[in-house]
């Protein structure tokens, strides 16, 4: 019965934090690039409204 208003709430839901993170990172083409990236996630790139 609730599972379909959960999938709904589920889907309008905004990717945290963490997700935001991750997906940045999942992006990198290349070590260096990955290493470029995790230096800035880990200078607060998105953790500014926080």
């Amino acid at each position: 019965m609730f599972k379909p208003l959960r999938q709904f709430a589920r889907a309008l839901r905004a990717p945290s934090v963490q997700e935001r993170e991750m997906a940045y990172l999942n992006e990198s083409n290349d070590a260096i690039e990955l290493e470029y990236r995790m230096r800035q996630v880990d200078r607060g790139m998105f953790r500014k409204g926080l």
